[in-house]
């Protein structure tokens, strides 16, 4: 199994040019499977997480979100990017510290995000460059070797003229030191090309999920580095053992467990996984 050094040089080199998908496991099984498809790089999902833990998204606490990194960080041979939300602090200070214990469970980025938890509203832009410029610093401290993303939700929390503030915001934390930039709900063709060229070139993040999103091709046409489904695949699965359940539970029929994968194919894999891994 590679080293975590080996996993942070891997994730660097990915991002140094191309475009590439990491898609979010939020358990070990999903993650080993998505490695085994032949993904090079993963990323956890705080919303995945919460739910396969009975929580709403933002709920999970930092020792929980800690222990599901280090999991997943464990299971897998790939780098492992953590979506660490507001870094579960409001002052640089706390940033940092939290950033510094997050690193220390073997993740090989670390993402961290402008939104003031369970608001519609972002940190104060001078502010928010501070708690940026904190994991910065907590990244250089344990070495520097960990991908640092700064995220911005400008357009998830519905502010006036979003591209405009996106670039703003993203211009601003690239310059305290985020390697890699993230404007979740950014859709249009044009807004995207707006944004990997205000911050070029350090690369893009963008998430799809949503129906008609652009393929690998389109996005990698528009200069994105790194492709991203967030929770969409965790949502994917609740969809099946929803629509499942509920025929059991409404019309008392089996009909749609006729689609599930064989536990055979499963154990096989399993099984298999395990002793490459021995």
């Amino acid at each position: 199994m590679p080293t975590v050094a080996e996993k942070r040089r891997a994730f660097r080199a990915l991002h140094a040019g191309g475009c590439f998908v990491i898609p979010n496991p939020w358990d070990i099984g999903s993650a080993r499977y998505l490695q085994h498809l032949g993904f090079k790089a993963l990323a956890t999902t705080s919303s995945g997480a919460a739910w396969s833990a009975g929580l709403p998204d933002g709920d999970l606490s930092l020792d929980q979100t800690l222990a599901h990194f280090a999991a997943l960080a464990e299971a897998v041979d790939v780098p492992v990017n953590a979506d660490f939300t507001n870094a579960f602090a409001d002052e640089p200070e706390g940033v940092a510290a939290n950033v510094g214990r997050a690193l220390a469970t073997g993740i090989a980025g670390v993402s961290i995000e402008d939104q003031r938890p369970g608001t519609k509203q972002l940190y104060d832009i001078d502010h928010a460059v501070e708690r940026v410029r904190a994991a910065r610093e907590a990244v250089d401290a344990a070495g520097g070797d960990t991908l640092l993303v700064a995220r911005s939700e400008c357009y998830l929390v519905g502010v006036q003229n979003p591209l405009k503030v996106a670039i703003h915001r993203l211009e601003r934390f690239a310059a305290a030191g985020a390697d890699c930039l993230y404007v979740p709900g950014v859709r249009t063709a044009d807004d995207i090309r707006a944004l990997v060229a205000a911050v070029a070139p350090k690369p893009v993040n963008v998430l799809v999920g949503w129906q008609g999103s652009p393929g690998v091709a389109e996005l990698a046409a528009l200069g994105v580095r790194r492709v991203s489904v967030g929770g969409a695949l965790a949502r994917a699965a609740w969809a099946s053992f929803l629509a499942a359940a509920r025929e059991i539970a409404g019309e008392g029929r089996f009909d749609a467990l006729a689609a599930a994968t064989p536990g055979s194919e499963l154990d096989a894999f399993f099984q298999s996984d395990v002793s490459g891994r021995a």
